[in-house]
């Protein structure tokens, strides 16, 4: 069915499920059961990804632990504290984030007007266009502020790290342009799928661990999170009809990995730590992957009663803003506070941690709210006289826009000619989505 998506076929050839039970059910529906697929938007997807995107960020502003010799900064992180590891087993939301995605994936694909192409193409827009002006500030400012008399290795780590944080977009993208091929298995083999991708990042952890060969294990940023993302489409279908059991068996299989096999128990990398759990992703990742999908169908019809609707409306459309923008945040803040007045971060978990916390993140906030108010308005692409696309075409896109995001991951914005090319790249890709009008 994928293929004759891919050769031009009409989207909507992808019929719903018949035993997928309708939005007008949802508040009185079973936790796991969720809207037929190509109906309405799941307002329980709109949710997680809302929830997932600000857990995302009060992570990466409140762990950061920052101190500065007068030439160097010092990054440690707060949950590198004994016994706190177990924190991320809920607060590494990506899993949740990758698995509302295949869910929003795949009603999308399902309601396209279009063919296949067509439909990744939209999305590879949306994906990438709020990129440029990210670009368009980070290429320039590390010179300009070097030229200032910015202290050359802080200024090296925001402008690192800054790229670093788009290879969710990489990853992302593979999966947009995987999903009318996946959505096709999905509609013949249905839970087989993410079995058979469970299969593959089991395969790939007792190859990596059994050779010492570190890099194999980057084959599972495919296998794991493609595997959630299948999820979703489970979800997006009402066959996640068990949401319990499904947490039960991830958490339980994810301890037991942690007490008895190679994996650390933290799910996000830590300092000095040997092995990280999230790059690449390992068996213990996509077992607590299960755990959190399980829980948070689990409590889905508590979720839809809480009073978030005007908070998912203002914040959907803004998502990617904060996104790519709360790290360039965190490191203006820092500039201040602690390269140039010198006041390190408390020790984690203190009492002066604890007072500070709220100040801290109330700082972020204010440099955050210009910042959203600038650059949110690039999050809609313009709409252009748009033509047909071709399976060719598309993949072509999607390739060159990845190849640059990866490049700006390895990267970040760093001086150099790295940051200038994979920009190029993305806006290439970008622009091979602009066939002329049919």
């Amino acid at each position: 069915m994928s293929a004759s998506l891919w050769r031009g076929g009409p989207v909507g050839s992808l019929e719903p499920m018949t035993h997928a039970p309708a939005l007008h059910r949802v508040s009185g529906s079973a936790p796991g059961r969720a809207p037929a697929a190509g109906t309405r938007r799941d307002p329980f997807v709109d949710l997680l990804r809302v929830f997932g995107m600000a857990l995302v960020v009060l992570q990466h502003w409140s762990i950061p632990v920052l101190s500065y010799d007068g030439a160097r900064l010092a990054t440690g992180n707060a949950l590198a504290m004994p016994g706190v590891w177990v924190v991320t087993w809920v607060s590494q939301v990506m899993p949740l984030v990758f698995f509302a995605g295949g869910a929003a994936n795949l009603i999308s694909l399902r309601r396209a007007p279009g063919t296949a192409p067509m439909w990744l193409a939209s999305r590879l827009r949306r994906l990438t266009w709020p990129l440029l002006p990210l670009a368009a500030v980070w290429i320039p400012l590390p010179q300009l502020l070097a030229e200032l008399g910015v202290p050359a290795q802080p200024l090296e780590t925001g402008s690192r790290l800054t790229g670093q944080l788009l290879w969710f977009l990489a990853v992302y993208l593979v999966a947009v342009t995987a999903t009318p091929y996946l959505a096709g298995l999905h509609e013949r083999y249905g839970w087989r799928v993410p079995a058979v991708l469970g299969a593959g990042a089991v395969a790939v952890d007792v190859a990596r661990f059994a050779t010492g060969a570190e890099a194999l294990g980057y084959a599972n940023i495919v296998f794991v999170w493609l595997a959630v993302h299948q999820l979703g489409f489970l979800y997006a279908d009402g066959r996640l009809r068990r949401p319990g059991l499904t947490a039960l068996l991830g958490y339980g299989s994810a301890a037991l990995l942690v007490a008895f096999g190679p994996y650390p128990g933290s799910m996000i990398g830590l300092p000095g730590a040997e092995i990280s759990n999230m790059a690449p992703p390992t068996l213990a990742m996509l077992a607590v992957a299960f755990g959190q999908v399980g829980l948070a169908t689990l409590l889905r019809p508590w979720l839809l009663r809480l009073p978030t609707g005007r908070v998912v409306a203002w914040a959907g459309p803004r998502m990617m803003t904060v996104y790519l923008w709360h790290m360039p945040a965190l490191f203006a803040v820092t500039g201040v506070v602690v390269v140039v007045l010198g006041v390190d971060t408390p020790a984690p978990g203190g009492p002066l941690w604890l007072l500070g916390w709220p100040l801290w993140l109330g700082l972020l906030g204010l440099v955050m709210w210009p910042l959203l108010r600038a650059f949110s308005r690039f999050e809609e692409p313009p709409a252009l006289p748009y033509g047909r696309m071709g399976r060719r075409g598309a993949l072509a896109a999607a390739g060159l826009a990845g190849g640059g995001l990866l490049t700006l991951t390895v990267a970040g914005f760093a001086p150099g000619a790295a940051p200038i090319l994979g920009t190029l790249a993305v806006l290439g890709g970008l622009l091979l989505t602009v066939p002329r009008a049919a």
